[in-house]
């Protein structure tokens, strides 16, 4: 490809590349993420592009290659242009019939069509599945259409338009404005006013400024940053460029989590094909800008997600927090003037600026701009990544989005926001989604995950996995997140074990609003959160682990005992046989009984067993 001097000849390249796809008359679009490889994606690509070649097929006909579409719990999938027609759970060994009668023949085959769980209904095209109706997919819409190995796509899709129209007509201090007047806030979880930051560091006094990408999503449970930087690329690069022009920087970081070797792959390729064309580089399309980005990866630990760990990882130090008597706007990376962003929240940028600060502001609620990304994922029909706008209800995530219920028990709680979020009851799921209500509610929106637990799930226990997390995530650098989170987890633990007093909730809550007032850094500030969520909430399953020495949820295994029930065993024998520990004692056809000291409440025959025969207790 040749390198671009001035914008127009971006624009005249942009026109030659729809001239050549004209004549493509249909195209076979497979997802290829990482969710979409861990499903067995890359047997379903070679099997299909065999049977093209076979089968002889392959003029007018191509085969795209994208990023993930979000709904992953269907994977592999494949969708059919023009038609808009969706074939799910796809297996290699379907390519030749999907070859021979869809491709070929324009056939649907209907066996691999989706089948929603809650009404029954088949659906030919992705249009009319529900999960993806009741989204406002503004920034997951561009990955079906982009490769994320190939600046072609995007720049034919209208990519790097927003920076050309930047560069061209926008001053760095109208950017800022645009921003700010669209009322995006920070996607990464503290929610603070894009616009705002920017104008902070842009008036910060320094001839040196860094704009930071913050790819080191470390929620459980969440990939929404994985899947834009590792299906759009060029989106993220673009906002960065844009940023750089409003705040006066020259050089960019994209910082990718460790563990997200294809994002990383994608990020590099995409800087080395947009300084490969002049997009990056001096003297940007002619003009007097010149920026460069390097993309690194992550330090390997939760904690590098915070802002000030992130940049002191990024120096070559060991990644921990550090006070922020001034802000990271002012003095930053190498104490420069730096402006950190999530994935998320650079993926905007483009769209405000082409479609205008009003266009963004006029969806969401008063404050909370725009479209937010969660990874919708626990005991829902269907799981994946979802777009809303801000201001949908909890509700209509999880039953009209999600489906509703999974195994048959009722859905309990939603818990958003990560380790640093909290657990909110079914009462409250009329909750709007965006920053206020989450908040006020204890929760917090987070990075974007979201995690749907049913009547199987202990709530004691739910805090116990998040303060074994943080506890193993915290650098440690502060007493009262050091100290302080090993304390909470070692009085739930006992809560948990049978061990609990009522003087040890009390204990237990106000250690943890010390906790939440006196750590240095955000990981500490909130981790008390899922603690005290479900205290709030679940303030009964507390009381019943300590009083009654009773796991509602028959979960904390210190707690719970099991019984098979002579009412309802037939003496089949099948728990006896799959029994690991050999607990189970009995004759056939007659009723079986359970040795407790060799039991493990492991569950096991709890799911073998099919007449409903063995309590919990």
């Amino acid at each position: 490809m040749r390198k671009f001097n001035h914008s127009s000849d971006l624009e005249g390249f942009r026109q030659e590349l729809l001239e050549e796809r004209k004549d493509i008359t249909s195209t076979i679009i497979i997802p290829n993420g990482t969710c979409c490889q861990a499903a067995n994606s890359l047997a379903v690509i070679k099997a299909i592009l065999q049977e093209i070649a076979r089968q002889g097929v392959d003029k007018n006909v191509q085969v795209h290659l994208t990023g993930c579409h979000g709904f992953c719990e269907q994977e592999p999938m494949i969708l059919f242009e023009p038609g808009n027609i969706i074939y799910c759970r796809v297996t290699p060994e379907d390519a030749r019939e999907i070859v021979g009668r869809t491709v070929k023949g324009s056939e649907v085959i209907e066996r691999l069509l989706y089948t929603d769980p809650v009404s029954g209904k088949t659906a030919r095209t992705e249009a009319e599945i529900p999960f993806y109706q009741a989204q406002d997919r503004q920034l997951l819409q561009h990955n079906k259409w982009v490769d994320p190995r190939s600046i072609k796509d995007y720049i034919a899709i209208g990519g790097y338009r927003a920076l050309v129209k930047t560069l061209d007509s926008i001053s760095p201090k109208t950017v800022v404005e645009e921003v700010r007047s669209s009322g995006l806030r920070g996607r990464g979880g503290g929610g603070f006013s894009t616009g705002r930051k920017w104008a902070e560091a842009r008036s910060a006094p320094s001839d040196e400024k860094y704009v930071i990408c913050n790819a080191d999503e470390g929620d459980p449970g969440a990939y929404m940053d994985r899947c834009l930087l590792e299906s759009n690329p060029h989106l993220i690069i673009e906002g960065m460029m844009i940023g750089a022009w409003a705040v006066g920087a020259q050089k960019g970081y994209i910082y990718v989590r460790n563990e997200y070797p294809l994002a990383v792959q994608h990020a590099r390729l995409a800087v080395k094909q947009a300084r490969d064309i002049g997009l990056l580089g001096e003297n940007i399309l002619g003009s007097s800008f010149s920026f460069d980005v390097e993309v690194a990866r992550g330090g390997g630990a939760f904690v590098c997600g915070e802002s000030t760990a992130l940049m002191t990882s990024l120096e070559g130090k060991v990644g921990e927090p550090r006070p922020k008597d001034i802000h990271t706007v002012k003095e930053g990376l190498w104490n420069r003037p730096s402006v950190l962003n999530n994935v998320e929240t650079w993926a905007n940028i483009p769209s405000i600026i082409m479609n205008g600060s009003g266009w963004f502001a006029s969806k969401g609620t008063k404050g909370s701009k725009g479209t937010k990304i969660f990874a919708l994922t626990g005991q829902v029909k269907n799981t994946g990544l979802v777009e809303i706008s801000m201001g949908t209800t909890l509700h209509d995530i999880v039953f009209n989005i999600g489906g509703g219920q999974k195994n048959g028990k009722a859905i309990k709680a939603v818990q958003t926001g990560g380790p640093s979020g909290g657990c909110l009851p079914l009462s409250k799921f009329d909750l709007p989604v965006d920053f206020d209500s989450l908040y006020e509610a204890g929760s917090m929106m987070g990075s974007g995950g979201m995690v749907v637990m049913d009547e199987g799930t202990c709530m004691v226990d739910v805090a116990k996995y998040f303060l074994k997390f943080l506890q193993d995530e915290s650098c440690g650098k502060c007493v009262p997140c050091r100290i302080g989170v090993d304390r909470m987890l070692e009085i739930v633990t006992d809560i948990t074990e049978g061990r609990g007093t009522r003087e040890q909730i009390t204990l237990l809550e106000e250690l943890s609003e010390t906790v939440a007032e006196t750590s240095l850094c955000g990981l500490g500030k909130t981790a008390p959160n899922p603690v005290l969520s479900t205290m709030r909430y679940f303030a009964d399953e507390y009381f019943a682990h300590v009083d009654e020495k009773r796991c509602p949820a028959g979960v904390c295994k210190a707690l719970i005992s099991y019984d098979i029930l002579d009412e309802k065993c037939n003496g089949c024998g099948v728990c006896l046989r799959a029994c690991p520990h050999g607990a189970i004692k009995g004759e056939k056809k007659k009723v079986h009984a359970i040795e407790p000291q060799l039991c493990l409440k492991c569950g096991i025959c709890i799911t073998e067993c099919k007449f409903d025969a063995i309590a919990v207790g």
